[in-house]
C-alpha cells in the first residue's frame, strides 16, 4: 500500500483537487503547499484535444519565457567559429571535434544550435540527438545564421521548447517556486499565447486544449479553469 507524505497530506487538504481554478487563485494555492529542499520546478500541463496520430495535427514549438526558467542551461554551438561562439556565452563551440565527442557518447549539455551551413556534418549524430531532444531545429531558433543571438536567447534561460507526446498531452517549465506568483504568471500566460500560435491547421470543430493545471516537482497538480484556454 503506498503511503502518502505528511507534506503531501498537507498540501492535498489545502484545495479541492476536482475543482479547477482561476490562475491567480491557482498561483496562489501552489505558493500555500509545503516547500521541499530544493528550488522546485514548477510546470504547466495540458492536455490537447488533437489527434496524436494525424500527421498534421502535430504541436510543437517554442517559447520565450518573460521571467525566465530559472534554469542554467548548457549550450554547445556547432560552428566554423567557436570562438565567436565562445565569446557569446557557449560552454561548448567547434564542429568536427564536437561530433566525435557526441559520437563517443558524450551529450552532456540542454542545447544544441548550429549554422546552416554546420548542419551537413550535424546530420551525422542526428540519431544519437534526435531521441533526446537536443538536435538543432531551424522551427525551436537552434538552427540561425545569427550565432551569437541564438546563443545569448538559449543562454538567457528563458527559452523553453514544447512538444505534444503520443497520448496529446504536453509539459512546459514555467520557473521554480522561488518566483513570485506575478513572474509565473507571466510566464503561463506566455505559453498559452505559444501554444495557440501553434494550433495545428487540422484542427476543425473540436476544442484545442481540454484541460490544464500546475504543479511542483513535488507538489499535487492544481487544475486551472477552462476559460482560461477556452478561446485559444
Amino acid at each position: 500500500m503506498t503511503q502518502i507524505s505528511k507534506k503531501r497530506k498537507v498540501a492535498t487538504a489545502l484545495y479541492d483537487h476536482a475543482k479547477t481554478y482561476p490562475l491567480g487563485e491557482a498561483l496562489s494555492i501552489l505558493q500555500k503547499f509545503p516547500k521541499a529542499r530544493f528550488d522546485e520546478t514548477v510546470e504547466l500541463s495540458v492536455h490537447l484535444g488533437v489527434d496524436p496520430r494525424q500527421s498534421n495535427q502535430m504541436v510543437r514549438g517554442v517559447v520565450d519565457l518573460p521571467k525566465g526558467s530559472g534554469k542554467r542551461v548548457r549550450v554547445i554551438a556547432f560552428t566554423e567559429n567557436p570562438q565567436a561562439a565562445r565569446e557569446a556565452g557557449a560552454d561548448e563551440a567547434g564542429l568536427e571535434d564536437l561530433i566525435n565527442r557526441i559520437t563517443e557518447g558524450w551529450t552532456d549539455f540542454d542545447v544544441a544550435v548550429a549554422t546552416p551551413a554546420a548542419m551537413k556534418e550535424v546530420r551525422k549524430v542526428a540519431r544519437i540527438l534526435g531521441p533526446r531532444g537536443l538536435m538543432p531545429n531551424p522551427k525551436s531558433g537552434t538552427v540561425s545564421d545569427d550565432l551569437p543571438a541564438a546563443i545569448r536567447s538559449v543562454k538567457s534561460g528563458g527559452r523553453v521548447e514544447f512538444k505534444m507526446d503520443k497520448t496529446a498531452n504536453i509539459g512546459v517549465v514555467v520557473g521554480k517556486r522561488s518566483f513570485s506568483s506575478a513572474d509565473l504568471q507571466a510566464n503561463i500566460e506566455a505559453v498559452f499565447d505559444a501554444l495557440h500560435k501553434a494550433r495545428p491547421d487540422g484542427l476543425k470543430g473540436q476544442r484545442y486544449i481540454k484541460s490544464a493545471a500546475i504543479s511542483g516537482t513535488m507538489t499535487p497538480g492544481v487544475r486551472l479553469e477552462p476559460s482560461l484556454f477556452a478561446h485559444l
